[in-house]
Parts: C-alpha cells; sequence; structure tokens
C-alpha cells in the first residue's frame, strides 16, 4: 500500500476522491434530514460504504498498473543487463500496452543495430590487422636493407649519411604507422581496456627508464615524483602509452640542460599526472590545436614527431573516463595535467 502512496500524484487524486465522496455522503443525509426529519443506520451505512468503496476500487487499479509497471522496469533492467531476448508483454489493449509494444519494437531495432555493428566493428579489426601486417613486412626489409647498405659502405663515403637519413625517415614511418593503426582501432571502438589496480610509481619508474638514454645522450634531465603507494585502475599497456607520447613530446621541444617533470598527486576520488616541462613552450595560437591529428605549427621549423601522438595520448585517457588539459607560455615551458577518477578511492 505504501509504494502506491509514494507517488504524490496518486495521493493528492485519493485525498479528492475522499473528500467528494465524504461531501456528498453528507448532502445525502442533510437532504434526508430535511425531507425527513431524520437519519436511519442504514442510511449511514450506505454513506460509509460509498465512502470507502470508490477510493478502495481506485487502489486495487492502482496497484495492478504498479504491479504491470514493476514488470515491465524488471524485464527492462535485465534488457540493460545484457539479455537482449527478453520481452515486456504487450498483448492486451490498452495505452500502456501500445507503450510496452513500442518498447519492443525499439529493443528489437536496437540488437538489430547492434549485430550490424558487432559485425561491422569485426571487419574492422580484421581489415587494421592485416593491414598492420602488410605494412610491417616492407618496413622491415627496407631497416635490413638499409643497415646492409650502411655496413657496406665506406665510413667517410656520402652515403653513410644518406643511409642515416633513411633509417630515421624509416623509423619515423613506422611511428606514424603504428600510431594510425592505433587511432583506426579506436575509432572503430575494437579495443578493449583491461583495467587492472595498477601502482602509479611502478608504472611512472617504467616511463624513466624508457627515457633514461635519450635524456642522457641529450643532456637533458627528468625527473619523477608522487607518493609511492597510489594505485589507478587503468590499462597499463595503454596508459603507458600516453604517458610516453606526451613526454616524448616534452623531449622534441626541449633543449641541452632542460628539465621534464613528472608527477602525480591523489586528491579524494581523483589522480593528477602532471607533466611539465621548461622548454620552447606551445604558441597560444596552437593551443587549440595541438590534439588535432597531422596538425603542424606555423611556428615550429623542426620535423621531429608525427603529429600522431597527441591525439593518440587523447583517445587512450577519455578511453579510461579521464580528461587531458594543456597550458603553455612560449619560451617558459609546457604543463600537461590528466586527471582520472579513481574508484578505488571513492
Amino acid at each position: 500500500m505504501m509504494s502506491v502512496f509514494s507517488d504524490e500524484n496518486n495521493k493528492r487524486y485519493f485525498k479528492h476522491i475522499f473528500t467528494v465522496n465524504v461531501l456528498f455522503a453528507l448532502l445525502i443525509q442533510i437532504f434526508t434530514w430535511k425531507e425527513f426529519k431524520t437519519i436511519s443506520t442504514p442510511s449511514i451505512f450506505i454513506s460509509l460504504i460509498f465512502i470507502f468503496l470508490t477510493p478502495g476500487i481506485f487502489y486495487l487499479y492502482l496497484k495492478r498498473q504498479e504491479e504491470i509497471i514493476e514488470n515491465a522496469e524488471a524485464q527492462i533492467n535485465m534488457y540493460l543487463e545484457g539479455n537482449h531476448n527478453v520481452q515486456i508483454d504487450s498483448d492486451k489493449e490498452g495505452t500502456i500496452y501500445r507503450l510496452f509494444n513500442s518498447i519492443n519494437q525499439m529493443a528489437s531495432i536496437l540488437n538489430a543495430r547492434a549485430k550490424n555493428e558487432t559485425k561491422e566493428k569485426k571487419f574492422l579489426r580484421d581489415i587494421i590487422s592485416d593491414i598492420s601486417h602488410q605494412l610491417k613486412t616492407p618496413l622491415a626489409a627496407l631497416n635490413i636493407y638499409n643497415e646492409l647498405i650502411f655496413n657496406e659502405v665506406d665510413k667517410d663515403y656520402p652515403i653513410k649519411d644518406l643511409c642515416e637519413a633513411s633509417d630515421h625517415e624509416l623509423n619515423r614511418m613506422n611511428t606514424l604507422i603504428q600510431n594510425l593503426l592505433k587511432l583506426a582501432k579506436f575509432d572503430a571502438g575494437v579495443i578493449v581496456l583491461e583495467k587492472l589496480n595498477e601502482n602509479v610509481y611502478a608504472m611512472i619508474k617504467d616511463v624513466e627508464l624508457h627515457f633514461t638514454y635519450r635524456a642522457k645522450s641529450e643532456k637533458k634531465h627528468l625527473q619523477v615524483s608522487g607518493d609511492e603507494k597510489i594505485n589507478l585502475t587503468c590499462d597499463r599497456d595503454w596508459l603507458l602509452e600516453a604517458i610516453n607520447n606526451i613526454v616524448k613530446n616534452a623531449f622534441d621541444h626541449t633543449k641541452s640542460g632542460d628539465v621534464i617533470k613528472i608527477e602525480w598527486e591523489q586528491f579524494s576520488s581523483i589522480l593528477q599526472i602532471k607533466i611539465t616541462d621548461n622548454g620552447f613552450g606551445i604558441h597560444e595560437d596552437d593551443l587549440y590545436h595541438i590534439f588535432k591529428r597531422f596538425y603542424r605549427s606555423r611556428h615550429l621549423t623542426d620535423s621531429q614527431g608525427t603529429g600522431l601522438g597527441l591525439p593518440l595520448a587523447k583517445s587512450i585517457i577519455e578511453g579510461h573516463g579521464g580528461t587531458i588539459e594543456v597550458s603553455s607560455e612560449l619560451g617558459y615551458g609546457t604543463n600537461f595535467i590528466l586527471t582520472f577518477r579513481n574508484p578505488t578511492k571513492l
């Protein structure tokens, strides 16, 4: 009974019906008194029955409607939980059953679309996989041929320089192709992030190790700092890919002696990872565009990067339900802030 009256509209309707019935019963008694100068027990009994009968019938009707809706809600919840074969009973007449029939039709349409999308994703996954294998083979062969030529030519011969330049461009091409394929997978929705509870310190130490040789050879300083006990629910490999791309971007746009910092901190239910440098900075005209694919700033003269590292990082971070923000001042450096909701702290 309480569930029926939990609806404010039902309460209001009951009050109105009960009030009208009481007033009507009183009017009958007043009329009887004026006409016959007496009030009989049977008339009082009939009036009481009348007062409570209509609300009682209305209550039973609402109770039955509530049971029908609760059953439909249970079926809808089962559908949302993954059982796409459920159907709401819609064989009877009435407005509510026409609504249920429309819901069933909508579910059928969604099921058909989901099956088509599954087929399309499988097709895209297979195509992307085929392209990946087809491109890796000639690139690997070109790298081998390039290395053989390099080893066969005299040290001072100009072809040595050409081979080194060729090797650099082949590496850039390989990076470009790999990033394109990864972005294509995200666009196709075929990436399934396998999220586990990972230690942030251990992940960042892997990033530090990855860039140790480059930092030493370019005489740059990579510093990491943060609580060693903080964990984050994430796909370790993919999130490392994103962070590595951002750190690589920092190395690409700093000079000898500059500092690149990776810091992380927990704030109640969110985790922030900050990647900062004191390098060249980003022109204010470029800040809005840096996450666009293949974007090249007209203010840069170097040819480093492929224009896909930051867009890929953004896709990975957003795939984790996170956000990425950037601020920069030309000539003073750049600051990337990665923010993640951390369920372990909710």
